[in-house]
């Protein structure tokens, strides 16, 4: 669009016979052959080797895939809760969460440094009644 506007421009000013005939230099002066080179870049790759890559990249694909399909049973099973879920849901606070997994009351798993509990457990711990104040024994104070 930018070389548009400057050959209107230039397509005024000028017979019809000269704008054909410069038209290349008038772009080289504008500089658009190194707008064309840092834009354009052709990298030549023998089949053989785009083929190897190719295999490659499949390859991990199938180790990805492998990886994560014994952990996506877990996960369709059971619904999972994070640390806000689990406190609203039991409408405590994030230190008593903490206190409840310091105890072993509600077990979590870690998955990139965030915490998950089942829902479940948390389920399980409702039911049973939630310990409000825990001793350090693990007794019960109501």
């Amino acid at each position: 669009m930018f070389v548009e506007k400057i050959n209107a421009k230039y397509f005024l000013s000028v017979p019809m016979g000269a704008i054909f005939a410069n038209s290349a230099e008038d772009l080289y002066k504008l500089g658009f052959h190194k707008k064309i080179e840092q834009v354009m870049e052709v990298i030549a790759v023998q089949k053989s080797a785009l083929d190897g890559m190719k295999n490659e990249i499949i390859e991990l694909l199938k180790l990805a895939e492998n990886a994560t399909r014994k952990y996506t049973s877990i996960f369709k099973e059971e619904k999972w809760l994070d640390n806000q879920e689990v406190c609203l849901m039991m409408n405590i606070t994030k230190r008593t969460l903490q206190t409840y997994k310091d105890k072993g009351l509600l077990p979590y798993s870690k998955l990139n440094r965030k915490n998950y509990y089942k829902r479940s457990d948390v389920q399980a711990l409702l039911e049973a009644g939630q310990p409000y104040n825990t001793n350090d024994n693990g007794s019960i104070d109501e």
